[in-house]
């Protein structure tokens, strides 16, 4: 300010308010601009250099939100609730379930496999998979020249036994007449075992590879060992076989008796115990009823899915095929109470189950329930959500089409 007031006292009289005696010359006119110019500049400068107020953190700070509150999705109000009349929950008795899905599978203590010992090339096939066979009847041929070397040996046995036999018989009237020795005799006599001995091997194998001694042939016929239905076959006509090294030809089940394997998750194998007897359902059949005993639960969790295979053996009387689709029941040991409401009263939306209850002001909530089995009656099993005594509207679904009007 010491500047400014100096930069005045030196200013020129017209500045200062005086009257000039003569004109300015321009030279004078363009300084005294530019001075008043620069003054300004300085001014400025020092106000800005001057101490700034601290900013107030009140009025930088944001507005505050408005929440805007919306009204209970699970209440629906209506003009006239006594239109939708009430229904009160009922108490009953009932044994926990657990349903699972299974499939009915052949009991492998049953499966029998049809191979054949002799290798070669297979010229017919008198069964397919599927078929129900007999023990005894003929599956397949099998030309074999293991077969014809075996009719070879044991026919050379036969021919080499004849002549160490009359070889023997020989010797022994040799000996009688005092012609030979009895060391001789003994020698025929060793030959004449071993002679007998080859023919029981030749005999062995003949039977082994499934020949008939009293007909020759290379031709070696496979049949059934049990009765039952052809489960698998590995096989098929002019195809070759090595024996035993090949794969079986067919697999024969007995299935009177199956096995019915279900999945059952590790938080649900309370409901499984051993002994036990479950009720089953074919998909194919759903009015028939069967039960099988529990024989085995699984020791190892499928990791991915978290279940445990479980056993069931089932007695067979025709109608379940291997791979059908069952539903297994098990039974829990303790009965518990349950709510029993009417089913016209639970709402099926949205894979859940509801149910409405009045809330008073003309309204009703809606309250998910978890539902059980359908009983007698146009009844239904509540496992929970609803207590016994708990009132609610009798026709759920007229009340939910009446609110999405």
């Amino acid at each position: 300010m010491k500047a400014l007031r100096a930069f005045l006292s030196r200013a020129d009289p017209l500045v200062r308010g005086r009257r000039p005696r003569r004109p300015l010359p321009r030279w004078r006119s363009w300084s005294i601009g530019i001075g008043l110019s620069c003054l300004c500049c300085l001014c400025a400068l020092l106000a800005a250099c001057g101490p700034k107020e601290p900013p107030d953190p009140k009025a930088e700070a944001p507005p505050p939100t408005q929440v805007e509150r919306e009204a209970d999705a699970s209440l629906v109000k209506v003009d006239h609730p006594e239109q939708f009349p009430l229904a009160t929950a009922v108490e009953r008795d009932a044994t926990p379930e657990l349903d699972v899905t299974g499939a009915v599978n052949p009991d492998v203590s049953r499966n029998v496999p049809v191979i054949s010992v002799a290798s070669g090339r297979i010229l017919e096939i008198d069964a397919r998979l599927g078929d129900t066979v007999a023990k005894g009847q003929l599956l397949m041929k099998v030309q074999s020249a293991d077969m014809a070397a075996a009719f070879s040996d044991y026919r050379h046995a036969v021919v080499d036994e004849t002549l160490t036999r009359a070889q023997l018989e020989r010797s022994k009237a040799l000996l009688e007449k005092g012609a030979i020795a009895a060391k001789d005799v003994e020698v025929a006599q060793d030959a004449e075992d071993k002679a007998k001995v080859d023919i029981e091997t030749a005999q062995e194998h003949l039977n082994v590879l499934g020949a008939d001694i009293k007909n020759p042939t290379s031709v070696v016929n496979v049949y059934a060992p049990v009765s039952g239905v052809i489960t698998d076959q590995q096989v098929t006509a002019a195809a070759g076989t090595q024996g035993l090294a090949s794969p079986n030809a067919f697999t024969i089940s007995d299935v009177s008796h199956v096995w019915v394997i279900c999945d059952v998750y590790e938080n649900d194998l309370s409901f499984v115990r051993l002994g036990e007897f479950a009720d089953i359902k074919l998909n194919a059949y759903p009015d028939r009823n069967f039960r099988g005993r529990i024989s085995n639960i699984g020791t190892i969790l499928d990791p991915n899915i978290r279940t445990a295979k479980v056993r069931i053996e089932v007695e067979n009387a025709g109608l379940m095929r291997l791979g059908m689709f069952v539903t297994a029941t098990f039974h829990a040991p303790q009965k518990v109470t349950r709510a029993v409401v009417p089913a016209s009263a639970v709402l099926h939306l949205h894979d859940r189950d509801w149910v409405y209850e009045p809330a008073g002001d003309k309204q009703f909530r809606r309250v998910e329930v978890v539902g059980g089995k359908m009983l007698p009656s146009n009844m239904q099993e509540i496992i929970s959500g609803v207590a016994p005594g708990d009132r609610m509207v009798a026709n759920a679904l007229v009340l939910q089409n009446t609110s999405e009007q």
